[in-house]
């Protein structure tokens, strides 16, 4: 068996590093790439390319969305999912509004990486004084560059409430109980969607719970994951 583990927005493989012992008795961990597309399909596809043909499926944020159509495209190679802070809702209309403002902006303007602030927002309050978490975020986003930060901030976000049901592996949807980017109900929602899909709630967490609480993340997917890796 093996993992394919799909990150969010303005993330890369680094953002695993916390889980990577714990998942490493599955298999092989692969990492899907999400710097070139410039939608969730065109992503989705791209990482099946290079997928193995059989593996358990992972996705944090903007990546539970991919995680999602990977598992519509190709549902006979996906042997489980499991979708980490993310939701089946639209772009919201605020949301939209700041990717046309990303947009409108001269691609000659310097990206310095993800605003310290912006960064602290997606934490627990207890850790938005963490400068080594905060610069761990960053920093993965420095990596990745100004012209991925354009294309992930443009990316369309389109709802799937009504595809869900199109999703037939088992699936395990895992909510940060702090979380201010996506709430406990946009996880309720996923949960009912999805047939006999599994909510976890971690608490004393926010948005970035591979990188905040990889511990108490990898005690809730890990016996789980177990269970459907024969």
């Amino acid at each position: 068996m093996s993992l394919l583990l799909v990150p969010g927005f303005m993330a890369d493989e680094t953002l695993w590093s916390g889980l990577e012992a714990p998942l490493a008795p599955f298999g092989p961990l692969h990492y899907a790439d999400l710097r070139h597309d410039s939608s969730i399909a065109a992503m989705a596809r791209r990482a099946l390319d290079t997928a193995p043909p059989s593996f358990m499926l992972i996705g944090f944020s903007m990546g539970g969305y991919v995680a999602r159509e990977i598992a519509r495209l190709a549902p006979q190679r996906v042997r489980a999912l499991v979708l980490i802070a993310t939701s089946t809702r639209p772009d919201t209309p605020a949301l939209r509004q700041r990717k046309g403002a990303v947009g409108n902006a001269a691609p000659s303007i310097a990206f310095s990486g993800l605003s310290r602030i912006a960064v602290a927002s997606s934490l627990h309050p207890k850790e938005r004084n963490n400068e080594a978490l905060i610069d761990k975020v960053r920093a993965m986003g420095t990596r990745l560059g100004g012209e991925v930060f354009r294309r992930q901030s443009l990316l369309e976000r389109p709802g799937d409430l009504d595809r869900l049901r199109e999703i037939r592996c088992p699936t395990l949807v895992v909510a940060a109980a702090q979380d201010q980017l996506r709430s406990l109900e946009e996880a309720r929602e996923l949960q009912a969607g999805i047939a006999g899909a599994t909510l976890e709630i971690i608490e004393d967490t926010g948005h970035m719970i591979p990188i905040e609480a990889p511990a108490r993340l990898a005690a809730r997917i890990v016996p789980w994951l177990a269970q459907h890796a024969d």
